[in-house]
């Protein structure tokens, strides 16, 4: 078997081939990192057959969509998941063939109703159900603390002592631990009475995740993250640096329309000179009235540089090829002691 592990932030996910075959299933993706996991299969000969999430995740973002729209490959996740983008969904004691490998499934519900482990050869992969020294929370959306008892101590514990847990996240450095080592030294495992399981987890205490609701909405439904609609309007515009637009006004320069897409009162607090005020939100309604011209260049800025990037690729989109984004915005314009009115 060919195994990579990738961490990041806490998170892992894991790249299992099958040697002979070349076959490859990726396993709890995350959307920042679709290149390094490419990477890592073409540098080991790999073609991704499956991605897979091992349940609806609450704190990131996870790239199985992105990867099987690319990859011409099936998103497989249990069948209780929310998801309506899941291609295989598959349950309790059944299989899936990559290569000559065979994962088999396991139906853990209680971090999230949809949370599964896969097991091959020597290793399991736990997802957020059994942790390293810890266990998945459950107060979460689905998560239910007496179903995770069921699914640990009726289910995964029950499994070889040896087989080696590969988790879905793990915040200090460590690779794996096993069945046996976890039954001896995790804290939580040692409260082996139902009740006494059950209020540990009920008592927890846990701060949210920081994007929790972003996370579950993206997941679910398969939609683009903020940050990845950014990344993709950066990706389509020019920009111009704070010097170069200072020079263009000082030279009164005619041919570059300069504007504010920030909201009326940001505008009439201080704006750059010459700025036209068009704001974000009423940019494609008044385009047409407002900009006549689509062979004129345009520069749009905002407070912090993101907003305006939006409304640069949204302005080329419809035609206004000229269309660039100010490297920066209206507070680096104030920090470098520019003109403001």
């Amino acid at each position: 078997m060919i195994f990579e592990q990738v961490a990041a932030g806490g998170c892992q996910s894991y790249l299992i081939g099958c040697a002979e075959t070349c076959a490859a299933a990726l396993i709890d993706p995350q959307i920042d990192h679709v290149d390094r996991y490419l990477g890592l299969a073409a540098r080991d000969g790999l073609r991704i057959r499956y991605v897979i999430d091992t349940h609806t995740h609450a704190d990131h973002f996870s790239a199985t969509r992105e990867l099987a729209r690319s990859l011409s490959v099936p998103v497989v996740m249990h069948r209780a998941s929310p998801a309506q983008f899941v291609d295989m969904r598959i349950d309790d004691g059944e299989i899936i063939a990559v290569g000559r490998l065979r994962l088999s499934v396991l139906h853990t519900p209680g971090h999230t109703s949809d949370s599964m482990c896969l097991v091959v050869e020597d290793r399991i992969f736990t997802g957020d159900t059994l942790l390293i020294g810890a266990t998945g929370r459950t107060d979460l959306p689905t998560g239910d603390p007496e179903a995770l008892y069921e699914s640990l101590f009726y289910g995964v514990l029950r499994l070889e002592p040896q087989l080696k847990v590969f988790p879905a996240h793990e915040y200090k450095g460590r690779s794996y631990s096993t069945i046996g080592q976890e039954l001896a030294e995790n804290p939580r495992l040692q409260r082996r009475d139902r009740e006494s399981f059950i209020a540990t987890m009920r008592n927890l205490n846990l701060t949210m995740p920081t994007h929790i609701t972003e996370a579950l909405r993206t997941n679910m439904s398969g939609g683009k993250i903020i940050a990845q609609l950014l990344a993709e309007a950066a990706a389509r515009v020019p920009f111009m640096s704070l010097a170069e637009l200072k020079s263009h006004i000082e030279a009164e320069d005619d041919d570059l329309i300069v504007l504010d897409v920030r909201e009326r009162e940001a505008y009439d607090n201080g704006h750059i000179p010459r700025a036209r005020h068009l704001p974000r939100g009423q940019l494609e309604l008044r385009v047409n009235e407002d900009l006549p011209d689509p062979t004129r260049r345009i520069l749009s800025y905002c407070e912090f540089g993101r907003i305006s990037t939006l409304a640069a690729a949204t302005l080329r989109e419809i035609g206004f090829q000229r269309a660039v984004a100010l490297d920066g915005g209206m507070k680096a314009w104030r920090e470098a002691g520019y003109p403001v009115l």
